[in-house]
């Protein structure tokens, strides 16, 4: 019942409340103070993390919202091997003096260990995007609390239904809500999830005086995706798992980054702090030109940046500036709600045409 209004009489959705300013009994006087549909949407989200949520315009906003909030000169151990904005992010705020990076293998634990004294706070992204690595996230979790750091976790890939970072003891739950949570390609959305409220209360502050806001008919669309979050990412889920299988015994493929397959070396830990493998699946063909020939050849699949819809999307990472260390020939490949048999087929052409060429 979380987000929803209880009160006999009520509708059954909360309602999309297009308003800049409310009548001074409101508990928000103004429009960048709070609205009922964010308020829903962040009941929810945060009941399903176990937390207390609150909602930015877009996942980037969230994040500057959590790294804006560290003293000036603060030390921050962060992925080498992370989403691009976040880099983008850390490194404008490293360039102006803002802050010092510690970049560090999220995967190699005893890394980690090694660079959290004198740090206030760690950024964990598991699974990595886009070579889908695996952080030790309960034990970097337990070290960062015993020195002092802040741990924030990214779980975008993951989402709640995976993995839930907080049961760790992490501080934090970073969500770009423009992927999975909402899941229909049509909204940008951000959220951190708190394990308490007074950590909640201070990004509030920020976003209200920063006017990082969500767009109303964006909380709305993205609380109707959150619904049905745990239905499309079990369906997601099971077919990325067999995608996976076919394509790690194809030919003309050279690699499969996915840490459901038994051979993938986090499986083993994924398997351990997660209750399911995800849906994002990477694989390496020979090199970037047979990697944009796959893409122009397929037909079902969409060549296109995002991810974490109901259709299926790829492409090339190494192809954006800052992805050099990504392999030339690696393809993001995002599993949507398509039946795998037409995936397959589509994937198995595609590969056939680009090996030929």
């Amino acid at each position: 019942m979380a987000g929803r209004d209880v009160t006999p009489g009520a509708p059954l959705n909360v309602p999309l409340v297009l308003a800049s300013t409310f009548r001074d009994a409101a508990s928000a006087h103004y429009g960048r103070e709070g609205n009922p549909t964010w308020e829903a949407l962040e009941e929810a989200l945060g009941a399903l993390e176990g937390g207390a949520a609150v909602t930015f315009s877009s996942g980037q906003a969230a994040t500057a919202s959590v790294i804006d909030g560290l003293a000036p000169g603060a030390t921050v151990v962060h992925p080498t091997g992370a989403y691009t904005g976040t880099r983008d992010l850390l490194t404008g705020y490293a360039t102006a003096g803002r802050l010092l990076l510690r970049p560090v293998d999220i995967t190699d634990t005893d890394a980690v260990l090694a660079a959290l004294p004198g740090a206030s706070l760690v950024w964990i992204e598991s699974p990595t995007n886009p070579l889908l690595g695996i952080a030790e996230g309960a034990r970097i979790v337990e070290a960062a609390d015993a020195a002092g750091v802040v741990s924030v976790v990214d779980n975008t890939f993951a989402t709640p239904i995976a993995q839930r970072p907080l049961q760790w003891g992490a501080t934090l739950v970073v969500h770009s809500a423009t992927k999975y949570i909402g899941g229909h390609s049509d909204l940008l959305l951000g959220a951190v999830v708190a394990a308490d409220r007074a950590r909640r209360e201070e990004l509030v502050r920020h976003r209200t005086i920063h006017g990082n806001v969500p767009g109303t008919l964006e909380a709305f669309l993205a609380l109707r995706g959150l619904r049905t979050l745990p239905v499309r990412f079990a369906r997601q889920q099971d077919s990325a798992g067999y995608i996976a299988e076919r394509l790690h015994a194809h030919r003309a493929v050279t690699g499969v980054r996915y840490p459901g397959l038994a051979d993938d070396p986090h499986h083993r830990r994924a398997a351990a702090q997660m209750s399911g493998f995800g849906a994002m699946v990477s694989f390496e063909v020979e090199n970037a030109a047979v990697a944009d020939a796959l893409v122009a050849a397929l037909d079902l699949v969409v060549p296109t940046t995002s991810l974490g819809g109901v259709e299926s999307t790829i492409e090339r990472r190494s192809r954006w500036p800052g992805e050099s260390a990504v392999p030339e020939g690696l393809l993001r490949l995002s599993v949507g709600l398509e039946h795998p048999d037409d995936l397959w087929s589509d994937l198995t052409r595609a590969l056939s045409v680009a090996a030929s060429r």
